[in-house]
């Protein structure tokens, strides 16, 4: 009868052993070579963990483990965050996929994407789709390290999540989703975090955004905030958040924060609960 039980040879078990000891959530093919010696051992056995549920394959010789505590069964890791979180070092899980893990939104996004510091082709690990974005030093901050399911991985933070929301939409769900994200932040994050996170961003476009849509759902900043991230914007700046092209009943200029809002003020609420909002 066949069994889905994670059995171990010597080599194997001393690979587990060694890593269990050493608490390792991911592990290099290296490393792998050099306990055991011999680089045509070392790859059978990682062929052999990765068949048998021990390993996770995630990119380029790089793999996570799944240690006893997992159970005797080849059941694979099904904490996507983790998995994604773990293809490149250092990064961390963002935008759409970070928004509903800190409750900001309840839509559950299709794919992940996560944050580096180099150019990572997206890829599928262990069924989840993950996108990988290459952000400027100056961008790449704002992270901390949350425990998902047993796992320990960077995430943005509440207020570092909504602002690289605002700053790539398209990461986000779109404008209507991202409006939704701004508006559940007002109870999630702290709104002078996200203000000094969007002033840091270096990003005008962002800032105008930013200022439309926490007018827009009925922010209240904190002391002068608000004519703080006004005074960041160049007078003469313009951006643009929705369509590529208006359309009749979109919003149009919006002089206080000069941006062209190709959408309506219908669909940018649509998931916005109407008697929450203080307008």
């Amino acid at each position: 009868m066949q069994t889905n039980l994670r059995t171990l040879g010597p080599s194997e078990a001393r690979v587990v052993l060694t890593l269990t000891e050493q608490g390792r959530n991911v592990v290099q093919a290296a490393e792998v070579i050099d306990l055991l010696g011999s680089e045509p051992t070392a790859r059978k056995v990682i062929r052999n963990l990765v068949k048998k549920g021990w390993f996770a394959r995630l990119i380029g010789g790089r793999y996570m483990f799944l240690p006893p505590q997992y159970g005797p069964e080849n059941l694979g890791e099904n904490n996507a965050l983790a998995l994604a979180a773990a293809v490149v070092d250092p990064s961390y899980v963002g935008w759409w996929a970070a928004a509903s893990f800190h409750g900001l939104t309840t839509q559950k996004p299709m794919s992940i994407a996560v944050a580096t510091l180099r150019q990572v082709p997206a890829r599928t690990v262990e069924g989840a789709e993950v996108r990988f974005v290459k952000l400027t030093p100056r961008k790449f901050f704002g992270s901390a390290v949350y425990n998902v399911y047993g796992r320990d991985l960077a995430i943005s933070t509440p207020a570092k999540t909504v602002v690289d929301c605002v700053d790539h939409p398209e990461l986000a769900g779109g404008p209507a989703e991202l409006t939704r994200i701004v508006h559940g932040s007002a109870a999630a994050a702290d709104a002078h975090e996200i203000g000094r996170a969007a002033l840091r961003m270096g990003s005008t476009a962002l800032l105008q955004r930013l200022g439309f849509l926490t007018d827009l759902v009925g922010w209240r900043w904190p002391d002068n905030l608000r004519g703080e991230i006004r005074s960041a914007i160049p007078k003469s700046a313009r951006s643009a958040l929705g369509h590529v092209d208006r359309r009749e009943d979109d919003i149009g200029y919006v002089a206080d924060w000069g941006l062209f809002v190709n959408a309506t003020r219908r669909d940018l609420l649509t998931d916005v609960p109407a008697r929450e909002l203080a307008i």
